[in-house]
């Protein structure tokens, strides 16, 4: 046995409490990706002449990648239990047909379309669900073939383009609430609002997270860095506030969708006994059992809560195209997992916040809207994409290494 004194450091002595090294990681990684945003923020805003920020832009992002958004959410949580959906894309199209064959086919009203339409996706989840959680048939393999047999089913329901969609489910894709309470200027008052509330909350959940992760003993990303990093998103949120507020539309309806979304699954995520079962299942599957997590009743529910999920980006999409098409959803699952892996989570699950996959769904857009721009020709844009993933996978990896993690 090596023998040691205080102050002194042998081979077998790590040089900082491995606990610190992960912090500065993580907190590096977070900083990294938003760094990152800003950046492809500025480059697009150079090299489209100011076009990629001006208001109805800026909106427009939003509303066409508000799918995005939503099955990221989703599919950091299948990703954090160490699973994969790669469904999704063809969930989206069928629950698209169920609704664009009751919206025009039966007449039927458009709020009881929408609750159709979320508990047909929940029932597709369970399905898949059962597959994972009770067979035990890896959710590659089940969700590869529900790719197939959803994409079937679309094409079985939508054998023609289905159109023609009422004027409130239009707007739940395409309008938004401008003027509401009047106008600051030409700002939006009531957009104005709700991003200043949203801002503030966002700042003093993160103060309040940072101190209960403190006070339990939990090893905490460097004051500097989340500082940084707390100012950042604060900024962008903000600046996206001012935007959205100087747009046509004020604040749009699909907004507040996505706003609920994150909000609710980013305390789910960080403050439920769900969230850390799903965090222990995909940090150690063994330990998780042993602590006496019923780790089939959560990857049960986890692809209850996709295909939710699945179905609710059915009613977006379905309202921002006016149409129900068979060939919807194309690669909405590569655009998600990108997102996630993008936004830090770990391929090896375990590690991953909904805000993270945020900002890797903002990057994704961003790339989507400023190549489109340019005129980037679609094959290049694919490229493109696919490189920025591959980077962003091999930069976690080297981060890891880095921490002492193997």
């Amino acid at each position: 046995m090596t023998q040691t004194t205080p102050g002194t450091q042998t081979a077998d002595t790590p040089a900082a409490p491995p606990g610190r090294f992960a912090a500065l990681a993580g907190g590096a990684r977070q900083y990294g990706i938003v760094a990152a945003l800003v950046l492809i923020v500025v480059f697009f805003q150079v090299v489209t002449d100011g076009r990629i920020l001006q208001p109805n832009n800026v909106t427009s992002l939003i509303q066409q990648n508000a799918y995005v958004f939503i099955l990221a959410v989703g599919m950091l949580m299948i990703i954090v239990a160490g699973h994969i959906d790669l469904s999704v894309g063809s969930i989206v199209a069928a629950v698209g047909g169920v609704i664009g064959i009751l919206l025009t086919d039966y007449g039927l009203n458009t709020w009881l379309v929408v609750l159709i339409a979320l508990i047909v996706g929940a029932l597709v989840g369970a399905w898949q669900g059962f597959w994972v959680a009770y067979v035990g048939v890896p959710a590659f393999i089940v969700t590869l073939a529900g790719m197939l047999i959803f994409r079937g089913v679309a094409l079985v329901l939508v054998g023609y383009t289905r159109a023609g969609f009422p004027g409130p489910y239009l707007d739940i894709s395409n309008a938004g609430l401008a003027g509401l309470t009047g106008f600051v200027g030409r700002l939006d008052a009531f957009t104005l609002g709700v991003g200043i509330v949203g801002v503030a909350a966002f700042v003093l959940l993160a103060v309040r997270n940072r101190r209960l992760t403190t006070r339990h003993g939990a090893t905490a990303e460097p004051v500097l860095m989340f500082t940084g990093r707390l100012v950042l998103l604060a900024a962008l949120l903000g600046l996206i506030t001012y935007w959205v507020a100087l747009s046509a539309l004020g604040l749009p309806y699909v907004l507040i969708i996505v706003g609920v979304v994150i909000v609710a699954y980013a305390w789910l995520m960080g403050n439920t006994v769900f969230g850390r079962r799903i965090y222990a299942i995909g940090g150690n599957l063994s330990a998780a059992k042993l602590s006496g997590v019923n780790t089939r009743r959560v990857n049960f529910w986890l692809f209850v809560n996709m295909g939710f999920l699945c179905g609710l980006t059915a009613i977006v999409v379905t309202s921002r195209a006016g149409a129900a098409l068979s060939a919807a959803g194309q690669n909405y699952e590569l655009d998600a997992i990108a997102a996630c892996f993008i936004g830090g989570a770990a391929v090896t699950g375990g590690v991953g916040r909904i805000v993270g996959a945020i900002v890797g769904a903002l990057i994704m857009g961003v790339l989507n809207m400023g190549l489109s721009i340019m005129g980037v020709d679609p094959s290049w844009q694919f490229i493109i994409k696919g490189l920025v993933l591959l980077l962003a996978v091999a930069f976690d990896l080297i981060n890891k290494m880095r921490s002492g993690q193997r």
